[in-house]
């Protein structure tokens, strides 16, 4: 995205906007073919008119770093790939991402369920980032504690746009964490509903100094589905997946 200029010359508005749009496409705060939010939420975003924002689109187009078809503009930019990639989807539960993907998220600003907010030691009231997830019969909820929103750059840019309208999957959360320094441990447990074929399963993860990151709540319906837990044996480096059906078998 180059472009020339004379000595003290500050780039023009629209052309500021799209290398700070380069930036999150680059981090992946907008995985590479998900749509971007539309004309008036970025301009919301960046604090800019609508015009601004379509010369800075046209300014991507224009590289290859954005396309448009008639469902919208997507990023075009390639996976990056992560250099060593965690065992952990998120959230727990989330299907493999793809082009028929039927999984629906987004993101608030809200006050956490009570349980979550113990879990993340926030004050009683206090709002943090909240990733509600959706697909087939499966239901994710999750929080995200103050230390993962102080030390995660690309999870703090949510907070001014977590007003629920806009697509926001996070499935780089984990790696977002690990390249901000941070070392992931999680525990899930599994438990029957009453009364319901469904169960929870609850995943907390910290970070190497026991602080709280996220905790996430996923429902699903055991008769239909099965979770799959893949790890790294530390002796060999061999990987191997055990399925973990948290009822009978899916059908």
């Amino acid at each position: 995205m180059a472009r020339t200029t004379t000595p003290h010359e500050d780039p023009p508005l629209y052309w500021r906007i799209a290398t700070e749009l380069l930036g999150e496409l680059r981090d992946g705060t907008v995985p590479p073919g998900e749509r971007l939010p539309g004309e008036r939420k970025l301009a919301e975003h960046f604090g800019v008119s609508r015009e601004t924002v379509r010369q800075a689109l046209q300014v991507l187009r224009r590289d290859g770093v954005v396309a448009t078809d008639r469902r919208g503009s997507h990023a075009a930019l390639p996976a990056t790939p992560v250099e060593a990639p965690s065992t952990l989807a998120f959230p727990v539960g989330a299907a493999a991402a793809g082009p028929d993907a039927a999984d629906r998220a987004r993101v608030t600003w809200e006050t956490p369920p009570p349980e979550h907010a113990e879990a993340l030691g926030l004050a009683p009231h206090r709002p943090t980032l909240m990733h509600r997830y959706e697909s087939g019969r499966r239901t994710a909820v999750t929080s995200f504690s103050a230390v993962a929103l102080a030390e995660v750059e690309e999870l703090a840019r949510y907070r001014g746009r977590a007003d629920g309208s806009a697509s926001a999957q996070l499935r780089r959360a984990y790696d977002w964490m690990r390249k901000a320094g941070l070392t992931l441990h999680h525990r899930d447990s599994i438990t029957p509903l009453a009364n319901t074929p469904s169960v929870r399963v609850t995943r907390r993860v910290h970070d190497q100094y026991a602080r709280p990151l996220e905790i996430t709540d996923l429902v699903l319906d055991a008769r239909q589905e099965a979770l799959v837990y893949e790890f790294t044996l530390p002796a060999d480096g061999s990987t191997a997946a055990r399925r973990n059906p948290p009822g009978p078998a899916p059908r």
